[in-house]
């Protein structure tokens, strides 16, 4: 089983991912941008650097996003222990396993899997608060807490 630590690091590595690949398509697009040339369809010209700009400003947000997972998970002590199901709770229910952090998805991790979901996530929402042995209904469906760590 994965400790909670690991299952934190997973996340952060997620994040610096997104981080470096919005980074190298900003510089692409940047780069795009500045090897425009002028033809002698000047429209031409400057719908391909607008074009460019456009795709540099997309990436600009996916990084602030990335950024703002990243400063959401620095909030998240991954020693802290956890008795309710709140950020920074590994939670084990009769539907899955699920990290309280940030949402990234499955995570690559040793045993069951689990999945990292941010304290938004609609199944972390219905699961707010709650302590082992008790139970919430997601999506029309009774889901029993098993174990918070």
């Amino acid at each position: 089983m994965t400790p909670k630590p690991a299952l934190h690091a997973l996340c952060h590595t997620f994040i610096e991912q997104r981080i470096s690949a919005a980074r190298t398509a900003m510089q692409a697009a940047q780069e795009s941008s500045s090897s425009e040339t002028k033809s002698s369809a000047g429209d031409k010209y400057e719908t391909g650097r607008e074009m460019a700009n456009a795709e540099r400003d997309r990436n600009a947000a996916h990084m602030q996003q990335a950024q703002q997972l990243q400063a959401e998970l620095a909030r998240i002590n991954p020693e802290a222990a956890c008795d309710t199901v709140r950020p920074g709770a590994l939670v084990a229910t009769s539907m899955g396993r699920f990290y309280i952090s940030v949402s990234a998805g499955k995570l690559a991790g040793e045993g069951p899997e689990v999945f990292a979901v941010s304290a938004a996530a609609p199944v972390a929402v219905a699961l707010k608060g709650l302590r082992a042995g008790e139970q919430a209904v997601f999506n029309g469906k009774v889901v029993q807490v098993l174990a918070v760590e």
